[in-house]
């Protein structure tokens, strides 16, 4: 690196700092992600910030190709949580104001640095209205985060669990899937049933009833992939559980054998159920569907398809 980019990651990282960021986000990862928002290198000045939309995976191009610094594909996750998460909370920078309704596993999903603090670093930082600018700003920064978290709110899935139990999942047709299962699925094929878990694209799980699963003899494996809903048919002493298909397969036979290690020691038989939107999803993965297993379908709510078997809808020894 030399000397006009040190420079430049030198006083990203004054920024930071002077911008009230925790210690966690005071250092090179978060400045360079910073430099990349306001697409800024040498020979440019603060005067000649931008405000691209961009993703993880191009700031990561921006690191190495801009300034000699190659971070591992493995870091995305670290820059997405330690870095870009803080950036949106604090009201800096915007995801997707393009679609705010994008999932979070699009690849497509980006950021942008907010309006209000690209003036601020654009228009004043190392200017004599710098130290009046900033006060200003960061007077309205809190309500700044706020407004944006409301916005961020409006496009979350709400999911009923039970009765006066709501989630917020993040958006998209995987989760609203989910949502489906759980509010149209379950009260007709296991009524009453009690929801264990429920996974989210936005984060590892959207709800856990860790106390629940252990009851039934469930040993949570965190390096065994959990199916996208489990819920407990007590009435029968079912599991039942689901995998909501939108982009991924279906419990096919490789994955029914992992579901059926994962759960081995529940002392509720387990029922494997595959859920689709539509008919036409369903058609791509025909032939992938394991035998002794379950398709529900959302937009026939009141059937169910049974993949052969001794058993419609239950488990088998």
């Amino acid at each position: 690196m030399n000397k006009k980019q040190q420079k430049l990651l030198n006083e990203s990282l004054a920024i930071l700092k002077a911008l009230d960021f925790p210690k966690a986000q005071q250092n090179e990862r978060s400045a360079l992600t910073l430099l990349a928002l306001l697409n800024l290198m040498p020979p440019k000045t603060w005067k000649e910030a931008e405000a691209p939309m961009i993703g993880i995976r191009a700031i990561l191009d921006f690191c190495r190709s801009t300034y000699g610094k190659p971070y591992a594909e493995n870091t995305r996750e670290t820059f997405r949580r330690q870095t870009m998460h803080q950036f949106v909370a604090a009201g800096m920078v915007m995801e997707n104001p393009d679609d705010p309704k994008r999932p979070i596993n699009s690849p497509k999903w980006c950021y942008q640095i907010e309006p209000d603090a690209l003036r601020l670093l654009r228009d004043h930082y190392k200017s004599k209205t710098w130290n009046i600018e900033l006060a200003s700003y960061l007077g309205g920064q809190s309500g700044l985060a706020s407004k944006y978290a409301m916005e961020r709110e409006m496009h979350l899935v709400p999911v009923t669990i039970t009765e006066g139990t709501t989630i917020q999942l993040s958006p998209g047709k995987h989760n609203q899937l989910i949502k489906d299962i759980i509010e149209k699925f379950a009260p007709r094929f296991a009524p009453g049933g009690v929801v264990m878990y429920v996974g989210d694209t936005g984060e590892k799980w959207g709800y856990f009833d860790e106390a629940g699963l252990t009851a039934l003899g469930v040993k949570m494996n965190m390096h065994g992939k959990m199916p996208d809903v489990v819920i407990h048919y007590s009435a029968k002493n079912w599991i039942l559980l689901i995998e909501a298909v939108t982009s991924h397969g279906p419990v096919n036979a490789k994955r029914h054998e992992e579901l059926a290690q994962l759960f081995a020691d529940s002392t509720a038989g387990a029922v494997y159920v595959t859920a689709f939107p539509t008919r036409a999803d369903m058609t791509r993965y025909l032939t992938d569907i394991s035998w002794e297993t379950e398709v529900w379908i959302a937009e026939a709510p009141t059937h169910l398809i049974h993949f052969n078997g001794e058993r419609f809808l239950g488990p088998y020894e």
